[in-house]
């Protein structure tokens, strides 16, 4: 069996799957039942000034008949007192010495505040802090969560005043509420951070009642935007961490969280930069037991690939993460039909005449059987034939042998350059 240990910049954890700052991690009980059951670290749920929170709290989208398949919360930080926290984070680290225990932190953005807590937490025993600059709701208005994060001049200030008080590694959350997140992942590492985690939940509604008018969920009639998680996220998280983990100015470990559901999502965002990942939705649909499932998964897939420990898959997809203007302009694919193992629904051809490009033909074998051909000479390789296409191998996209060398935008673009210069020589 893989060594399925890793080391997020000097935080020791048995296994990558931790759980993220919310709901699940709120008490001692909760963190120590995950830890029985297998998770290998927990984000605690975040500390600072006991705040109201309201009822309800959560909603969820679902969609095709997959139960939360996004979901929506417009719950605070931690509402029970500081020194109960405390207390409880002491006693489960002495109970579970080889588990990450990490304190996730929102105060005001002053300096006496972050030295002030950073101290408290520190002082029971936590094996790092993770720093809220994400939070996308109900904090916002006090200067904190993503007001702070969407702003990189604050995140690396207020990330300078927690390592100065700092004895443990600092990781800071960043908000996906942002155009460019590698602009506060740069900044979060200009003022020290240790690593960064992402992503935080993103700015949404998750619907309207058509019957009572009401926003779901709703306090009393009332409501407000939430933060956005779930399998839905997963696409967004992943490209934020790729982008983060490919910029060379942000030279520090990542912690993957979004939509990470099953031991196939957690390898996704591992080979695409990430240490180890947090898990929040997941857990809340199915229980803290799933744990089980993904670490019998991944040991199962380190096995296949004959790879020693989880640590070597880290980052290895980044290199071919890149620009679209790096991408091969002379790579074709097209799509071919096994005709005997498709079904006749004509998706793909209806998708393709509709909203592509008209190559996929009803046509009849020698038999008079109805049967569906691709016109290779105007197939774009586009691959919607075969996303929308209900028969697993049905439809296969299929490389053609290379008429032209590779070449890519920037790489044509200069070659035109060059060919302009030389006319304009000759004139």
């Amino acid at each position: 069996m893989a060594d399925l240990r890793i080391n997020l910049a000097g935080i020791q954890s048995p296994n990558p799957f931790w759980l993220a700052s919310a709901p699940p991690t709120n008490s001692g009980y909760q963190v120590q039942r995950a830890f029985e059951t297998g998770w290998g670290g927990a984000v605690w749920k975040t500390l600072g000034n006991p705040i109201l929170n309201v009822t309800s709290r959560f909603a969820a989208v679902s969609f095709n008949g997959q139960r939360v398949a996004g979901f929506n919360n417009i719950e605070l930080i931690s509402d029970r007192p500081l020194e109960v926290n405390l207390k409880e984070i002491y006693e489960t680290k002495k109970k579970f010495p080889n588990h990450a225990i990490i304190a996730s932190l929102m105060v005001e953005p002053k300096q006496e505040k972050w030295h002030e807590i950073v101290k408290k937490v520190e002082a029971v025993g936590v094996d790092g802090l993770e720093l809220n600059f994400g939070c996308p709701h109900g904090m916002s208005e006090r200067g904190m969560g993503s007001a702070s994060g969407q702003v990189p001049a604050l995140v690396e200030k207020q990330t300078y005043w927690a390592k100065e008080a700092a004895t443990t590694p600092v990781i800071v959350k960043l908000t996906p509420n942002i155009t460019d997140i590698t602009a506060t992942a740069e900044a979060a590492v200009n003022g020290g951070a240790d690593a960064i985690s992402m992503i935080n939940t993103i700015n949404s509604l998750a619907g309207v009642d058509i019957d009572t008018w009401n926003t779901i969920p709703h306090v009393a009639g009332k409501g407000a935007h939430g933060g956005y998680c779930g399998p839905a996220v997963k696409p967004i998280a992943l490209h934020m961490v790729g982008d983060c983990a490919r910029n060379a100015h942000i030279n520090v470990p990542i912690s993957g969280i979004g939509g990470i559901s099953t031991w196939r999502d957690a390898v996704e965002f591992m080979l695409m930069g990430a240490t180890g990942v947090q898990v929040c939705t997941a857990a809340m649909h199915h229980g803290f037991r799933i744990v089980e499932d993904m670490i019998e998964g991944l040991n199962n897939y380190l096995d296949e690939k004959g790879l020693a420990s989880v640590m070597d898959i880290v980052g290895k997809s980044v290199p071919k993460y890149s620009d679209w203007s790096d991408l091969d302009l002379n790579y074709n694919i097209v799509a071919k039909i096994n005709n005997d193992i498709c079904i006749n629904c004509n998706k793909c051809h209806i998708a393709c005449e509709d909203t592509s490009h008209q190559c996929i033909d009803m046509l009849k074998d020698a038999a008079g059987n109805p049967i569906l051909r691709v016109r290779e000479e105007d197939c774009v390789g586009c691959n919607l034939c075969s996303i929308v296409c209900p028969v697993e191998g049905a439809i296969e996209m299929v490389e053609l042998p290379r008429e032209l060398p590779p070449m890519t935008w920037n790489e044509r673009q200069a070659a035109l350059g060059a060919a302009c210069k030389i006319e304009n020589v000759s004139n």
